[in-house]
């Protein structure tokens, strides 16, 4: 597999709080937290796109 390029999310601030995303060749998704690297979730675009429509609706009624 190539060589992943991680992008840093922009809501990401502080170094030790970091949310990193990378787009495999294969349009899986990666994801990966700055204090556990090694630890990387993989979904696809539409799964990612419906648990950030779910957390935005839940937000929006807190």
């Amino acid at each position: 597999m190539p060589e992943l390029r991680w992008q840093k999310s922009s809501y990401s601030q502080e170094a030790s709080s970091c949310v990193y995303l990378a787009t495999a060749p294969d349009t899986t998704l990666h994801l990966r937290e700055s204090d556990e690297p090694d630890v990387v979730l993989h979904t696809s675009r539409a799964a990612l796109a419906a648990l950030m429509a779910t957390v935005k609706q839940d937000v929006v009624k807190a």
